[in-house]
């Protein structure tokens, strides 16, 4: 094993930590090792003896992060609408400590959706990975659905991919899709890789389409699905790791 930089001899043997994260049976764990599936700081592991410090090393089964850290708790919220992107609020409007209130753990939460806007907004305890999910260095992608005024042309979408000079600068989206259109409003999808203030709204309005509904429908890998409005999910550790991966870490 010395060969192995990340092998520690008073640490846990590799297969017994992937069993502990969910990964699966020690002796399916033990498997994948030997079939080379799984890699430890960018290193394939293929003995079984091989002992870690799970606290510091990454860790990849078939090329997804695996999240190792039972301390850590992520959760998805679907934020109805009224409530405030914040912990409490001093003017008494909803915010999101109502909705995290039965975990023990203190949350936090990754970046803001303004008031009336619902969908994905994540929190956690891990502020390493909510500074890095929210830091706009980082990219991380985000998909809205806006019920918009007016019937939205496909020159919009064209528009929107060039980019739209605002006030505090330009704005581009990455990947945009008219859903449907019908009667004076449409349903528009688009990808943005920035998180500054009402930018969807902003940007929407500057081409001709106020927003009249706004979703956030994904935030980097993480989905709304079938979540309904209030409701909490705990992301399971392949999720987390997904968003580790995006975080950079």
């Amino acid at each position: 094993m010395a060969e192995l930089e990340i092998h520690r001899p008073e640490g846990i043997r590799l297969q017994k930590v992937l069993a502990s994260a969910g990964v699966g049976s020690r002796r399916k764990c033990e498997e994948m090792i030997e079939a080379g599936r799984v890699k430890v700081n960018g290193e394939v592991v293929d003995q079984l003896g091989v002992r870690i410090d799970p606290d510091d090393v990454a860790i990849e089964v078939d090329g997804k992060r695996i999240s190792v850290d039972d301390r850590i708790v992520t959760v998805v919220l679907n934020k109805p609408a009224g409530v405030v992107s914040t912990m409490s609020d001093p003017q008494g409007r909803p915010a999101l400590d109502t909705y995290v209130a039965g975990y023990a753990e203190r949350l936090f939460h990754v970046g803001r959706l303004d008031a009336e806007t619902t969908g994905v907004i994540l929190l956690t305890n891990d502020g390493e990975l909510a500074n890095r999910l929210a830091h706009p260095t980082h990219g991380v992608s985000k998909v809205y659905v806006a019920k918009v005024e007016g019937r939205v042309a496909k020159q919009v979408c064209t528009q929107l991919r060039a980019g739209v000079d605002l006030d505090d600068g330009p704005v581009r989206v990455s990947d945009c899709q008219i859903l449907d259109v019908s009667g004076e409003s449409s349903l528009v999808q688009v990808e943005l890789h920035e998180g500054r203030n009402r930018i969807v709204r902003r940007m929407l309005a500057a081409v001709g389409h106020p927003v009249l509904e706004l979703v956030r429908t994904q935030f980097g890998p993480i989905r709304l699905g079938t979540l309904a409005p209030g409701e909490v999910r705990v992301l399971g550790r392949e999720d987390v790791g997904a968003l580790m991966e995006v975080a950079g870490l």
